[in-house]
C-alpha cells in the first residue's frame, strides 16, 4: 500500500473500488469499501495521483480528497472507456481509470468549486422549468387541434392566445376540454413565475461578478451566457488555449478523414449542450443584428451569413465568442471590439 503513486477509484452511490499502482504500473492496491470508508480508506495512503470519472458527486470527492494532499483529476468517461480491458464490472473500471489518468496526452474535466456548482445547479434546475414549460405547451397545443384549433409553433404567441381561445364561446369546445386547458395554462402561469426567480438569482450573480461583467462586454453573450460559461470552466486554465475550450464544447466540426483526403463535417456537439446552446443563440442575435451595422466584426459577419448562410454564420460566431472567453478568463484581460 505505502508504494501506490497513482489510484483509480470507480465512484459509485455506496460502493467504491480502488485500483493502484506504484511507479512501475504494477497493481499493488486492489479494494473495494463502503461509502463511509472510503475517506478513511484514502486518508491511509501515501499522497499520489487520483483519477476518477465524472459523474455525480465526482467534484465532491475530489474536492475531499484534494483536502487530504491527493491530487485529484476527473475524466469524461468517453476517454476513459478505450483503456477497459475484459468485460464490464467495477474492478475492471477502476483499472480503466488508474490506466487513463496516467496518459500524458489524457483531456481533464475542469475541476468546480462549490460556488461553481451552486451556479450550475440554478441554471439546471431553470432549464427543468423550460423544458416543463415547453412540453405543457405541446400538449396544450395537441389538446386544441384534436378540437380543430391550430396555434403556431411558439411559446409566446400559444401563451398569448390561449386564455382568449378557452374563453371564447364562438369556438367548438366542450366545456371538460376548455376545464382542461384552463388548469394546464394555471399550471404553465406557475412554471413562469418560478422561471422568474431563477433569472432573478442568476441575475444578482452576474451583477455582483466582476468576470461575468467582463465577459459580458462581448457582443452575444448576456447573463445566463456569461454565468454558466465561469460556473462550467472557472479561469480558463484547464484548457491550453481557446480552441481547445471551443472544441471541447462541440463547436469545431466533426472529423472522418484519413489519409490525404480531409473530411469535415457539422459541428461535433460534444461536450456540455446547455453551454453550447447559450453561446449559438448568443451568436444568433449577432447574426441577426449585424445586418444594420458597419463595424469590422459586424461586416466579417454579414460576409460570412452571404458566403456561408446564417445557420453556420452563428455557430462560427459563438466559436469566437467561446475563444474570446477563454481569452478574458484566462489572462483577466478587458474586452476591446474591433476598431
Amino acid at each position: 500500500m505505502t508504494e501506490v503513486t497513482v489510484l483509480g477509484i470507480d465512484l459509485a452511490k455506496n460502493i467504491f473500488q480502488l485500483h493502484g499502482v506504484n511507479r512501475a504500473g504494477r497493481c499493488v492496491f486492489k479494494r473495494r469499501v463502503m461509502r463511509d470508508q472510503l475517506i478513511q480508506v484514502v486518508a491511509q495512503l501515501p499522497i499520489c495521483l487520483i483519477g476518477v470519472e465524472a459523474c455525480t458527486g465526482a467534484f465532491y470527492w475530489q474536492r475531499r480528497f484534494e483536502e487530504l494532499g491527493h491530487t485529484v483529476k476527473v475524466m469524461a468517461p468517453q476517454y476513459v472507456r478505450p483503456f477497459g480491458r475484459g468485460q464490464k464490472n467495477d474492478s475492471n473500471d477502476a483499472e480503466a481509470i488508474c490506466t487513463a489518468v496516467k496518459q500524458p496526452n489524457m483531456r481533464f474535466v475542469p475541476n468546480k468549486t462549490t460556488e461553481q456548482q451552486d451556479i450550475q445547479a440554478i441554471h439546471r434546475a431553470r432549464q427543468r422549468l423550460v423544458n416543463h414549460r415547453t412540453a405543457l405547451i405541446s400538449q396544450m397545443r395537441g389538446l386544441l387541434l384534436e378540437r380543430g384549433v391550430a396555434i403556431a409553433k411558439s411559446a409566446s404567441r400559444a401563451q398569448r392566445l390561449i386564455p382568449h381561445i378557452i374563453a371564447d364561446p364562438g369556438i367548438d369546445l366542450t366545456e371538460v376540454t376548455r376545464e382542461i386547458i384552463g388548469t394546464l395554462f394555471a399550471f404553465l402561469l406557475q412554471i413562469n413565475e418560478k422561471i422568474k426567480i431563477f433569472d432573478r438569482k442568476i441575475n444578482v450573480i452576474f451583477r455582483t461578478s466582476p468576470v461575468c461583467q467582463r465577459i459580458a462586454k462581448v457582443s452575444g453573450v448576456g447573463p445566463k451566457t456569461a454565468t454558466a460559461m465561469v460556473a462550467a470552466v472557472g479561469n480558463g486554465r484547464d484548457f491550453k488555449n481557446g480552441r481547445h475550450m471551443a472544441a471541447w464544447m462541440g463547436l469545431v466540426p466533426r472529423q472522418h478523414s484519413s489519409g490525404d483526403r480531409q473530411v469535415l463535417m457539422g459541428i461535433s456537439k460534444r461536450g456540455s449542450q446547455s453551454l453550447r446552446t447559450l453561446l449559438v443563440h448568443g451568436g444568433r442575435a449577432v447574426v441577426r443584428t449585424a445586418a444594420k451595422k458597419t463595424d469590422p466584426r459586424s461586416q466579417w459577419v454579414n460576409q460570412l451569413r452571404e458566403r456561408r448562410g446564417y445557420n453556420r454564420a452563428a455557430v462560427a460566431v459563438a466559436n469566437k465568442n467561446a475563444r474570446i472567453i477563454w481569452a478574458l478568463l484566462r489572462h483577466g484581460d478587458e474586452y476591446r471590439a474591433a476598431i
